[in-house]
């Protein structure tokens, strides 16, 4: 991903979520990399999140019925342009255009 040729996206909250072990194991150094990935990576998008993304949140929650990290995600998604989105979800439905794969169906 880092050479450019695979284009991915993820909001903000990915960050908090990898930052959590290294931060509960006191690895400082192995939190600094994780963010350097997350935010230095030049096939990666890091959407923050701001207002709009949380509008766009809350409308997905509101008509689909997702939980507010998915729709945090899929909203970082459809803003960054995705056509795919990857998740572990077997029950995620297709949103708002995006296709859904269930990682676990080709594992």
């Amino acid at each position: 991903m880092d050479e450019g040729r695979v284009r991915a996206v993820t909001s903000a909250l990915t960050l908090l979520e990898t930052l959590v072990v290294p931060y509960r194991n006191t690895d400082v150094s192995l939190a600094a990399r994780y963010e350097k990935l997350l935010t230095e990576s030049r096939g990666l998008q890091l959407i923050e999140i701001d207002r709009p993304l949380l509008r766009h949140a809350a409308q997905l929650r509101a008509v689909a019925g997702v939980k507010t990290p998915d729709a945090l995600q899929l909203a970082a998604g459809m803003i960054g342009g995705c056509k795919v989105f990857l998740t572990h979800d077997r029950k995620l439905p297709p949103i708002g255009g995006l296709h859904v794969l269930q990682l676990g169906s080709y594992l």
